[in-house]
């Protein structure tokens, strides 16, 4: 049993932290902004719930993160308050936010100054992979960090990974958003048209997504986008998030990503349209609305 604790219950912390603590039977301790919603866990799970992510991470083995953006990684890491000012040397702290690559490094460098490991490890899978505890997650950093935290991080996990140094975990799932990106973009617009030639979508589906076409998207997503429903799994807006930081990214690096900044603007126009929360399936609400 390890001490652990667990800073940001959202949509995909709140279960994370409660297979930690019960598929691996570890101790926890959960920082929540809201502390109602850290209380809630409790009840739920046990544990205990501290007021700050110091408090939080004080005596810890491996601290645990998963919240919005960069800026929210650094308010719950630096600074007093922050993680980092009571992990004792030689814990490790597993970062579970999608964010920058730059900022994991950033993050790595400071951690390293106070003899703490730092690993940035972003997950996929979405809310239902989260509440399955079958998440893939990428990881950076160093290998002798990577392998003393890898089974704990097993307990939420189907498919664990070391990419590379700090900030490989985060590039990794950058390529992972831009081949979504494009999956959903395509898969829409065949439904699309699919429905504008007077075909069966579930017959031409259940044909295609036998051959080369099939993908994951198709398999778990046609039959509610061909509904119209679009209320399962990653939003709009945090997809949004995502494709901001791959965009930035390739604007530093010189990759060229023509899809992913066209299928970005289309996530725009859901917005507009007032899918902010939809899933990221619902681009085909934009062509429909055409």
């Amino acid at each position: 049993m390890a001490k652990t604790a667990f800073i940001g219950l959202g949509v995909m912390g709140y279960p994370m932290a409660g297979h930690i603590l019960k598929r691996g039977e570890h101790e926890v301790v959960v920082y929540n902004r809201t502390t109602s919603k850290a209380e809630d866990w409790v009840r739920e799970h046990g544990g205990s719930c501290a007021s700050t992510p110091a408090a939080a991470a004080k005596g810890c083995d491996f601290v645990f993160c998963c919240v919005g953006n960069d800026d929210d990684l650094r308010s719950v890491t630096l600074g007093d308050d922050g993680a980092f000012a009571s992990m004792k040397n030689g814990a490790i702290f597993i970062d579970n936010t999608t964010s920058s690559a730059e900022v994991a490094r950033e993050l790595g460098e400071v951690a390293a100054k106070s003899g703490i490991g730092f690993l940035d490890a972003p997950v996929s899978g979405g809310q239902a992979g989260a509440e399955n505890g079958v998440l893939t997650v990428m990881v950076g950093g160093d290998l002798a960090h990577f392998d003393k935290a890898e089974p704990i991080i097993r307990s939420y996990a189907k498919m664990i990974g070391r990419m590379g140094e700090i900030g490989a975990g985060q590039l990794t799932k950058m390529v992972n958003q831009i081949c979504i990106a494009g999956l959903v973009e395509g898969l829409a617009e065949g439904i699309h048209f699919a429905k504008k030639s007077g075909l069966d979508v579930e017959a031409v589906i259940d044909v295609i997504s036998r051959g080369a076409a099939g993908s994951w998207q198709m398999e778990n997503r046609f039959k509610t986008m061909n509904a119209g429903e679009f209320n399962f799994g990653f939003a709009v807006d945090w997809m949004r998030k995502d494709l901001d930081i791959v965009l930035t990214e390739a604007r530093n690096n010189g990759a060229s990503l023509p899809v992913t900044a066209m299928v970005d603007q289309f996530y725009a126009e859901v917005q507009k349209i007032g899918g902010n929360r939809w899933d990221t399936s619902s681009l085909l609400a934009r062509l429909e609305k055409k």
